[in-house]
Formats: structure tokens, C-alpha cells, sequence
């Protein structure tokens, strides 16, 4: 008697660039399958990019099966099943419409686009594909300890949210000696430190509470306006041209704004890449009616957790060491406090991906949410070109 096939179905990734963030999401489709029980086989098909040499020796090193430098070609294969877009941001829209007229579920990186107009494009195609799943990577909401937080939030622990601060802090760029990358080019990357980390935590921030930004009150600088031109980057490294060529830096450098959420509650974002000694700091304390949480990406594991309830002579932040089985994702790992690192969240965000599209889910964020992201992105470049000028974030759907 022949025994009963276990072969789950497949599901063909093709994804395009491999750089930075390329090499994050390749190393969660190569991990999740071998941490987590998915309904689904995990097939890395093909890789696309530019620069074939190079190309091929990260498809080598990352673990895909082939290459193409065409991603047209990519989107048109019969044996691709999904789209992961890993480029600059003004190459998101014409990859993704791509992907979803040609039948593929689609994950991209964040910001969704690089304008309003393109997010709404975006979002609306992805409506339009009701088969079809449409993801946009805010991976820090895989993190663990910010699961915990949605969760206390949800469940009433803190109350009604009065305080929002969220920060995101980095210093790669605090040196002028630092050469020029998409990063700083406004036509690629759409704008800066506001687009780069902020949108990160303007997505936390409305995660977290279950509420939206509805104005805000903005400031947009650029501290270094000229930079050396680079030869190559690796990561968010580079080097500079030997030639002693500079180039114009033509986006912001940080952004600072004043927030209204829709429950009621007040909040304040900053982002900016020149705070030195600050990695990768991402920061956020919500403060409501019955308690309060704050949260530190430099200690990612870790969710701190003040409960008014309790007695004053023994009141104060509670440090939960979110390593637990019983919390998000981690019983997959290893024993109960050794912690999780960057990687994971990629890990988690594919894992969600890919049982969702088994189970014919939508996983949050949508393309919806990342419009929304865009929208509070366009209002504070609209506020900070206008002297920082109140401005209400549009709230019509895609």
C-alpha cells in the first residue's frame, strides 16, 4: 500500500535586488522553513538584479536557484508564485503593478512608494487582486516585544493613549566624510531620514495603539549639503570616489513633528540619521490613562511596562525580558532567554507571509496601511514646506 503523500505545495519566490535589504529577506526565506512549520515548501527561484557578476555571486551566496538581470523577466515567469521587491523606492510602484497584473502575490519593502499618487496606485491594484496578497515590509512589528505591547494595548492595560514619543535615532551619516547613496538622492529614495526610519516608526506607533495620525506640525533639515561621490557601498557603507568629486545631498537629514492621533492623544516623532552614538535606536513610550510602555530597539528583547494601578510604594516600570515561549514567534527559537536579534523579525515577517497566503488571508501591513503611512509622510514635507503649518493627513480610500 502506498503511503499518503506529505509534500506541501510550493510556493516560488522570485525577488528583486540583493543588497542590503536583499540580503535580509534571502536569509529569512532560507530560515523559516527550518525554524517554523509552514504549510507551504519555500522555493528561493530566482533573484534579479542590474550588475550580472555581482548578481550571481550573491544568488551563490544568498541561496538562490538563478538569476536574471531583467526583473520584467522575473515577473513574467510561469514558476514565480510571489514578488519580493527589495530596490530603491522609485522603482516600487512599476514592479509591484507588474507583479500584480501578472497574477503574484507581492511583498515590498517600505515606504510603500515614494509618493502619495504611486501608494495610491499601489494600494488600489492590490484591492483589485481580491486572490492575491499584497504585504509592505514594516518588519519591526515582528519584534517580539512589540507584539507584547499591541497586545497590553488591546487589552486595555495601559487605558486610553494621552502620549505618544517615538524616535528613530542612527549616526551613519553624522560624518560630511560619508559619501553620497540612493539614500540621499530624493529621485530614488523620495525623501530622507522622514521616509527611511521615520515611516518605521509613524507604522509602530499606529500599530501599537490601533489609532492613526490625523495632522501634524513638521520640520525637515539637511545639515550637510554636499557629499564625496561614492565608489561602492556594502550595506549602508561606503567609500569615496578617489577622484575628490562631490555631489548634492537632496533630501533631509532629519525630521522632527508634532502629531495628533485619532483617539485624541498627542504625539511626537523624530528621525533623524545624526545622532551620534545612537545605532539604531528606535524608541517609543506611550503613555495612557491607566499605565504606560516604552520600548527601545537597542534592547529589542526587553518591553518595559508601568501599571498606575498598583500601590505607590511600590509602583514602577515592570522590565519584561520578552524571551518566553508564550511570547510572538519565540517558541520557534532557542531556550527561554536567549534572546533574538535583527534577523528574526525578516524571519517572522516571511513566516506570517507565507500562512497567510496558504490560508487566503490579507497580512497586516497591507498596501492599504502603507498608503496610510505615505499619506502622514506627504503631510509633514507639505507642513515643513509651509513653515510648519498644521496639517490635516487626507483620509480618503484607495
Amino acid at each position: 500500500m502506498t503511503a499518503p503523500s506529505t509534500a506541501r505545495p510550493r510556493l516560488r519566490v522570485g525577488m528583486v535586488g540583493y543588497a542590503f535589504m536583499g540580503v535580509a529577506h534571502s536569509h529569512a526565506w532560507r530560515t523559516a522553513p527550518r525554524f517554523f512549520d509552514l504549510p507551504l515548501e519555500v522555493d528561493m527561484a530566482v533573484v534579479a538584479g542590474r550588475r550580472e557578476p555581482e548578481l550571481r555571486a550573491a544568488a551563490a551566496r544568498l541561496g538562490w536557484r538563478e538569476t536574471t538581470t531583467d526583473w520584467r523577466t522575473l515577473v513574467a515567469r510561469d514558476d514565480v508564485d510571489l514578488v519580493d521587491i527589495c530596490t530603491p523606492g522609485d522603482t516600487h510602484e512599476e514592479v509591484a503593478l507588474a507583479a500584480l497584473a501578472a497574477g503574484k502575490h507581492v511583498l515590498c519593502e517600505k515606504p510603500l512608494a515614494n509618493t502619495v499618487a504611486q501608494a495610491e496606485a499601489m494600494a488600489a491594484a492590490a484591492a483589485a487582486a481580491p486572490g492575491q496578497v499584497a504585504m509592505v515590509g514594516f518588519t519591526y512589528r515582528r519584534v517580539p516585544a512589540i507584539q507584547l505591547a499591541r497586545t497590553l494595548v488591546v487589552e486595555g492595560r495601559i487605558g486610553q493613549v494621552r502620549h505618544v514619543r517615538a524616535q528613530y535615532l542612527q549616526d551613519w551619516i553624522a560624518d560630511p566624510s560619508v559619501p553620497l547613496s540612493w539614500r540621499l538622492d530624493k529621485q530614488k529614495a523620495g525623501s530622507g531620514a522622514l521616509g527611511d526610519i521615520g515611516a518605521h516608526v509613524v507604522d509602530l506607533a499606529q500599530f501599537i495603539t490601533g489609532e492613526q495620525v490625523t495632522g501634524v506640525s513638521a520640520i525637515l533639515e539637511t545639515f550637510v549639503h554636499e557629499r564625496p561621490v561614492a565608489d561602492e557601498f556594502t550595506g549602508l557603507s561606503g567609500s569615496s570616489s578617489s577622484s575628490g568629486a562631490t555631489g548634492p545631498v537632496t533630501v533631509d537629514d532629519a525630521a522632527v513633528f508634532l502629531a495628533r492621533m485619532s483617539g485624541g492623544g498627542l504625539a511626537t516623532f523624530e528621525a533623524t540619521r545624526f545622532a551620534y552614538g545612537r545605532k539604531n535606536a528606535i524608541r517609543l513610550e506611550i503613555n495612557g490613562s491607566k499605565g504606560s510602555l516604552a520600548f527601545d530597539f537597542e534592547d529589542m528583547n526587553v518591553l518595559h511596562y508601568f501599571d498606575a494601578s498598583e500601590p505607590a510604594v511600590t509602583a514602577g516600570f515592570r522590565r519584561i525580558v520578552v524571551t518566553e515561549p508564550e511570547h510572538a514567534y519565540v517558541a520557534a527559537w532557542w531556550p527561554a532567554g536567549h534572546g533574538l536579534g535583527y534577523e528574526h523579525a525578516f524571519t517572522h515577517q516571511a513566516v506570517d507571509l507565507v500562512r497567510a497566503i496558504a490560508a487566503g488571508d490579507h497580512p497586516a501591513p497591507t498596501f492599504a496601511d502603507g498608503l496610510q503611512v505615505q499619506r502622514v509622510l506627504d503631510a509633514v514635507e507639505r507642513s515643513a514646506a509651509a513653515d510648519s503649518t498644521w496639517t490635516p493627513i487626507e483620509t480618503q480610500e484607495a
